[in-house]
């Protein structure tokens, strides 16, 4: 039969009683072994030694009313029981160097004595599994004044055994992630991965998160829904305040961020506290922040680090306890290298970066982000629109296809279902609406300007790799580039590229041949993504 071990710190409050008296109190290292259903076998009392005579005092009453209990005194001097590191670093001494043998003995560990410091790191000891136990939890008897033992309960830490906490714990975290995709039941594995990534930063973290993407990709929209977490699990408790930084400049962006007082310059006849102030116990987004001039970057690196900044012709600083969250559709290292961003404020909004794919990226994502779309119409203007069964087919046939560039992204999807919902007649979209629209898009994109060739190139490869490149290989290269960048895979990519020359081959390998020719330039799929 395994023995019973208790570990418990000695109660310098608590177990404290002299004379017959101290019968008539509630003392947890003793009631501990008063039970007659818990048997203690050994109790190792752990206690500073200002305190050895208190600890014999407990120890002889322990015996007295136990005899069979084996009590083992450890000396453990403290400076400052409250200090974390000393007495986390003390009791993690004694683990260590104490003699476990859980396949005889059963391991408790008392966390009802002691500081709090002392409660959390023998909670923590016991989770970590440095003390291979479980927890045991004293309470006093209802009439604390005349003694008794008590209750007791066991606390067993192995979280596999509680399997309703793991599935709830589970389907919390799929909530919260589906909250940010705005209930989407999206199908591109990197896009659901990098949100169930954001959902343990929002919730777990209070520190600045940058995304990044190319416009219309979704950045504000994450944005707010990102707040609206963080104010549900009770992160930030103040409003979300939206800054496009691409409409600041100059004294402007100044005032508006940082505020003003009167006479600060001409115009300036009253005070303005300014959106960061605004944004105090709240969160802050500030979309386009590659936008921000570099004095406007210097006074927000430190608003972030120190939570206090200097209004515009002010002596006296302001305080701004804020969340950050920050919008680019630039490539800020190579503003930085460009001396247009600050090298040390991207480093303190690094920390959490995360790319939003453009719609070329999510084709598969369409669909659901079709009926979406079809959702908040009918949300704005109380009209539930639906496709027809070819209509929706011929719309999907078009929208997926590699040669759609969908180059506004969502915002491109969004204008379309509002103008396919708003011609559809009886609240039907028919064959002849989707015509029209993809006429519309078609056109549009196509009057679009290309991206530059040379800018393509720069993007995927080393200047001294494009001087080796003859300048009709380039023009090639770089439209072989803006169309893997378009696609969804290298199959993908490849049908469309080779599409005239696969109809006469008996058997064709579109990837194959897309992975060689990019191989000739040093490049493979990941890289020209990035």
């Amino acid at each position: 039969m395994r023995r019973t071990v208790v570990f418990g710190f000695l109660g310098t409050t608590l177990d404290k009683g002299r004379g017959p008296d101290r019968w008539n109190r509630w003392r947890p290292s003793v009631a501990v072994c008063q039970h007659a259903d818990l048997l203690i076998d050994r109790y190792e009392m752990l206690l500073d030694p200002a305190h050895a005579r208190l600890g014999d005092s407990v120890t002889r009453d322990i015996r007295r009313i136990s005899p069979e209990t084996e009590i083992r005194s450890h000396n453990l001097p403290l400076r400052d029981p409250w200090d974390f590191e000393e007495v986390y670093s003390s009791l993690h001494g004694f683990s260590s160097g104490y003699d476990f043998d859980p396949d005889t003995e059963d391991y408790l560990v008392q966390i009802t004595t002691g500081t709090h410091v002392a409660q959390i790191c023998m909670f923590l000891l016991t989770e970590a599994r440095h003390i291979p136990g479980r927890l045991l939890q004293i309470s006093p008897p209802r009439k604390w004044a005349q003694g008794g033992p008590g209750g007791y309960s066991v606390i067993d830490l192995d979280l596999s055994r509680y399997d309703q906490i793991a599935v709830r714990f589970k389907r919390d975290r799929e909530e919260g992630a589906s909250f940010l995709k705005s209930g989407v039941q999206t199908r591109n594995g990197d896009f659901n991965q990098m949100i169930e990534q954001i959902e343990q930063v929002v919730v777990r973290s209070d520190a600045p998160i940058l995304l990044t993407g190319p416009t219309g990709a979704g950045k504000t929209h994450l944005a707010r829904r990102i707040y609206e977490l963080k104010k549900a699990r009770h992160r930030v408790k103040a409003d979300l305040v939206e800054v496009n930084c691409a409409t600041l400049r100059g004294d402007q962006a100044m005032s508006t961020l940082f505020g003003h007082v009167k006479g600060a310059f001409t115009g300036a006849t009253t005070d303005r506290r300014g959106l960061l102030k605004a944004a105090h116990r709240g969160m802050m987004f500030l979309d386009e922040i590659g936008e921000l001039g570099l004095d406007e970057q210097a006074m927000l690196l430190r608003a972030i680090e120190e939570k206090r900044f200097l209004p515009l012709g002010a002596d006296t600083e302001q305080v701004s306890d804020f969340s950050l969250i920050a919008g680019t559709n630039r490539d800020l290292i190579a503003e930085v290298r460009a001396g247009r961003f600050r090298e040390d404020l991207l480093a303190r909004l690094d920390l959490w970066t995360f790319k939003l794919p453009g719609l070329a990226q999510r084709r598969q994502d369409i669909e659901p982000n079709l009926e979406f779309e079809l959702h908040r119409h009918a949300e704005r203007t109380g009209d539930r629109i639906t496709f027809n069964k070819e209509a929706q087919a011929r719309f999907m046939s078009f929208a997926t296809d590699s040669g759609s560039s969908w180059n506004g992204n969502f915002r491109d999807l969004g204008a379309a279902v509002t103008r396919m919902a708003t011609l559809a007649s009886s609240g039907r979209i028919t064959e002849e609406v989707v015509a029209a629209e993809v006429d519309r898009l078609t056109a549009r994109w196509q009057d679009e300007p290309v991206s530059n060739d040379h800018d393509v190139l720069v993007s995927a490869l080393s200047r001294e790799a494009m001087d080796g490149i003859d300048p009709f290989d380039q023009v090639q290269l770089a439209h072989v580039i803006k169309a893997c960048r378009r696609s969804r895979t290298l199959s993908d990519a490849g049908r469309g590229l080779f599409s005239a020359s696969r109809k006469r081959r008996k058997t064709s390998n579109d990837a194959d041949r897309l992975r060689k020719y990019l191989a000739r330039f040093g490049l493979d799929w990941a890289s020209v993504q990035t």
